[in-house]
């Protein structure tokens, strides 16, 4: 593979805004504007990714659609992180044929994580005809001249290529919200975690410039964002390829002291580049959400060790206790893998241990999917499924005991709370940790922070009222 980050020139971008533009006097030549539709699967990232797809469309002159049903273009925007998530795309990737018989001159591309995989390449090419278009997320900069290439051709266009990954700056983007976007800081990974395919998919870890994060973040602010959640694969390891001495922690200063009523969040940190320093300085600015997902994977050593994660137990435990002790009000969320191949009754045991002393507020949990072409694939792994599956259970009701535990100590506090939406007959609001309030209230509320006190709870979330 090649590792060598390639940034994308102005000019090249440039070039490809000028097929956005010739696709857009194409359609009007026709006297047509065409429908896109993009649909997404996976990670933050990945929706980022959409939103300057969508961005590139619509400079292309399309109008973006709800559904794939008579769209001109349809883009399934992938992820390769589990079998199952890859099985279900390739499932609607094969129902697209049905809307296609409806509207023959459909283009259909698949981009994406799944995308960066050789055998998904030629699977396309072979068994899946009806579909126009493949490119990596190292090439989703190009889609433009990709386009083209297939409305004017009529041929199949495939950029896949094998690379370290690029960085494109000036992108067009369409937001999917106003209240809330995402900023990606970075791209890739290096960690090479022995059951991730990431690596293999998404490249070599490469850093934005510092400048141009912050003018990003600086235009949402002044367009009326209340919450800006900061992306990579590995925040934590922002800025080691830039040699600039500006590491993540800095970056967040930066943006915090940035003018303006709004929050930072940022997910994934990597436990292995975790510091006392970001800690410190999520404790000293307001504007930092004292909210942190720090995936810990098992509770086990051993087991951490065959996952290639470099930090242990003790480890870990040492960075939550200096993060709880510098900020107490810290609410901590964490990712979970059950059934890692190898793991031992009393592994499993361990990871029980770790949940009950740390109390996250809620974990995403997962059992083992071995993904061909990582390690962990070709590891022995004799645990039958079936133990498998009651070991993820008994991690479940653990966590949702102590999650409602946590919920029930909320009621009769106020917290200061960004209201973002409707759900059926109630508002919908988020704290600064990130839990979800559910509260009677009028529309006129959505985009404004307001004292909500709690007055009931649940496992997942809680419900209060407005606060005098």
């Amino acid at each position: 593979m090649n590792t060598k980050t390639t940034r994308i020139t102005p000019e090249q971008v440039e070039g490809q805004m000028a097929f956005c533009q010739k696709i857009h006097a194409l359609w009007l030549s026709r006297g047509i504007t065409p429908k896109a539709y993009v649909e997404t699967y996976g990670c933050q990232q990945n929706e980022a990714d959409s939103e300057r797809l969508r961005g590139m469309l619509a400079q292309s002159g399309y109008a973006i659609a709800d559904e794939a049903e008579g769209a001109d273009v349809v883009i399934m925007n992938t992820c390769a992180i589990r079998e199952h998530a890859e099985q279900r795309v390739f499932g609607n990737l094969g129902a697209l044929t049905h809307t296609k018989r409806r509207h023959p001159e459909q283009k259909i591309f698949l981009c994406g994580c799944m995308a960066g995989e050789p055998t998904v390449s030629e699977r396309i090419k072979k068994s899946f005809p009806h579909v126009n278009g493949v490119f990596s997320t190292h090439h989703l900069w190009e889609f433009p001249s990709l386009l083209w290439q297939v409305l004017t051709s009529k041929k199949r266009a495939f950029a896949v290529a094998d690379e370290a990954g690029s960085i494109a700056e000036g992108l067009p983007v369409v937001r999917s919200n106003n209240l809330k976007n995402w900023v990606s800081i970075m791209y890739g990974c290096n960690n090479f975690c022995t059951y991730c395919i990431v690596p293999y998919v998404r490249g070599r870890e490469r850093s934005r410039l510092p400048e141009d994060v912050l003018n990003e973040c600086r235009e949402l602010i002044e367009s009326g964002c209340r919450e800006i959640t900061l992306l990579g694969q590995n925040v934590n390891s922002y800025g080691k390829d830039l040699s600039l001495g500006v590491d993540f922690a800095d970056l967040l200063a930066e943006i915090a002291q940035l003018p303006g009523d709004f929050l930072i969040r940022f997910m994934t940190s990597h436990p292995r580049d975790a510091s006392k320093k970001l800690f410190d300085t999520m404790a000293k600015y307001s504007k930092i959400a004292k909210q942190l997902h720090l995936p810990f994977q098992s509770g086990s050593s051993r087991v951490l060790k065959a996952m290639n994660r470099h930090y242990d137990r003790e480890q870990y435990l040492e960075l939550v206790r200096y993060a709880k002790s510098v900020m107490p009000e810290l609410v901590l969320t964490s990712d979970v893998i059950v059934g890692f191949p190898g793991e031992t009754a009393e592994e499993f045991e361990e990871t029980l241990t770790l949940i009950e002393e740390v109390r996250y507020d809620s974990l995403f949990t997962f059992i083992f999917s071995p993904r061909i072409g990582t390690p962990a694939a070709k590891m022995e792994d004799p645990t039958p499924k079936a133990e498998k599956n009651e070991r993820f259970a008994r991690l479940c009701a653990l966590q949702n005991r102590i999650s409602e535990e946590i919920h029930e100590g909320y009621v009769g506090k106020t917290f200061r709370c960004l209201v973002d939406g409707r759900d059926k007959d109630v508002l919908t609001a988020r704290t600064e940790g990130g839990r979800l309030v559910r509260f009677a209230g009028c529309d006129s509320l959505i985009g404004t922070y307001q004292n909500i006190k709690i007055t009931g709870s649940t496992t997942w979330s809680l419900t209060g009222e407005l606060s005098e």
